[in-house]
């Protein structure tokens, strides 16, 4: 087994929140930490697994320096962490989570080891996962009658019914006890088995 940590990069303008997850998550990964949007790009290179992305920076925004890591085609997951309360305009966006702060140690190491694990997995199941996590979040944080009155809302959850269509023999695969059946799990609506004998609740 390699003894090199998976590479994560912090961004986050406020040095001593920067610094504190970089405290939380240092026994278990490989830290980086940048104070910026713009610094965030410059450290940034095909070693970083894990991104963990703060919105509203001076610099460079965190959607915007989220726009440059996408474009550069960077293989890496990125969450967003971040004071920002999620609004209809995060189905257009490429981050695989969304964390609104304030942000407790647990939630940052889950999230960490959460999108590592996506990583393992094909890029089909990995947008799974991002539109899965977007709809969850979306149905945390909004009403049923902004939903139904949402056009994202309803692209976004016939993009994921349509995503799981072509993905079902796939999916038949993490039923077997894999570890990503947890993951399912926690998503809670955004994805479903079909498979009877799972309704368990």
């Amino acid at each position: 087994m390699s003894d090199e940590k998976p590479v994560v990069l912090i961004v986050e303008d406020e040095p001593d929140l920067a610094d504190l997850y970089a405290t939380w998550l240092d026994d278990e990964y490989d830290v980086r930490v940048a104070y910026g949007g713009r610094e965030a790009l410059e450290k940034l290179d095909e070693s970083v697994s894990v991104v963990l992305l703060d919105r509203r920076m001076p610099d460079l925004s965190g959607d915007e320096a989220l726009a440059e890591i996408r474009s550069r085609g960077f293989d890496c997951r990125v969450a967003m962490v971040t004071a920002v309360e999620p609004d209809f305009d995060i189905v257009a966006m490429g981050f695989d989570d969304y964390l609104v702060k304030p942000v407790s140690k647990d939630a940052l190491h889950e999230t960490t080891s959460n999108l590592l694990l996506r990583s393992a997995y094909d890029t089909g199941v990995q947008e799974l996962f991002s539109l899965a996590s977007k709809k969850a979040l979306l149905e945390s944080e909004k009403g049923p009658t902004a939903l139904a009155e949402s056009e994202e809302y309803q692209q976004l959850d016939e993009q994921l019914t349509d995503l799981r269509d072509e993905l079902d023999e796939t999916l038949g695969q993490f039923e077997e006890g894999d570890d990503l059946s947890a993951l399912y799990h926690d998503l809670g609506r955004g994805v479903e088995f079909d498979d009877d004998e799972d309704e368990t609740e």
